[in-house]
């Protein structure tokens, strides 16, 4: 009985010995393959918009956004979307730095960008 559960192992492992599981790829694995794509497309989508679309509207097109801030100022309530636009370190991890940021005010799109962003504060 000993041998037959020995050769059965020893069979299963040897059956085992040329498998590779292989999930995503490149530095960048939680994007898969295709990082390069999506910074692309953001950057295509980011190019068409116009102020004055709403937050629900750019969120259908743009698809879920990298960062999210919601806070509230005297004049109203913004709202900050971050996309991935550009690869600054090959480490697999997104950061603002790499994003475009969409900025709202009460629901309505009033600008991109780093002046955009930094009209706010």
């Amino acid at each position: 009985m000993k041998i037959v559960l020995l050769s059965a192992a020893l069979a299963s492992t040897m059956l085992l010995s040329g498998c590779v599981v292989s999930v995503g790829g490149g530095s960048d694995s939680h994007y898969g393959a295709d990082w390069e794509d999506r910074e692309f497309n953001n950057r295509q989508h980011i190019a068409k918009l116009e102020t004055g679309v709403s937050y629900e509207a750019v969120l259908r097109k743009m698809g879920v956004a990298d960062f999210n801030e919601l806070f509230e100022k005297a004049d109203g309530t913004y709202r900050v979307l971050y996309y991935r636009t550009q690869k600054t370190m090959g480490d697999g991890l997104t950061t603002k730095d790499e994003c475009t940021p969409l900025v709202f005010k009460n629901s309505k799109l009033v600008g991109w960008g780093d002046s955009a962003f930094g009209m706010m504060h």
